[in-house]
């Protein structure tokens, strides 16, 4: 995470980075029906609730695919990918 975070502070990006640990999804395993329970309550332990607490104008930025996918289903919340940012960013949007 460090390269991650010296980005955002280079493009001067206010950023918490919450311990989020794991999404529970990790990758077609959220999407099982035997492993669905599992899946929520790893994201239940730490990441959907911050995703919750946080400001519905600030950005959620994770690069996992399946991270993105359990924060959409969960919260109803758009994560974006450090990449999408940094177009943001360069193309001159107000982030």
């Amino acid at each position: 995470m460090d390269d991650d975070k010296t980005l955002l502070s280079r493009i001067g990006i206010d950023y918490d980075l919450p311990d989020t640990g794991c999404c529970g999804m990790a990758g077609a395993f959220g999407f099982e029906k035997d492993h669905y329970d599992i899946s929520m309550q790893c994201a239940e332990r730490a990441l959907l609730p911050a995703v919750r607490n946080t400001d519905p104008t600030s950005l959620i930025i994770t690069d996992g695919f399946s991270c993105h996918e359990q924060i959409k289903q969960a919260t109803g919340r758009k994560a974006l990918h450090l990449a999408e940012v940094l177009e943001m960013y360069l193309q001159g949007h107000e982030i």
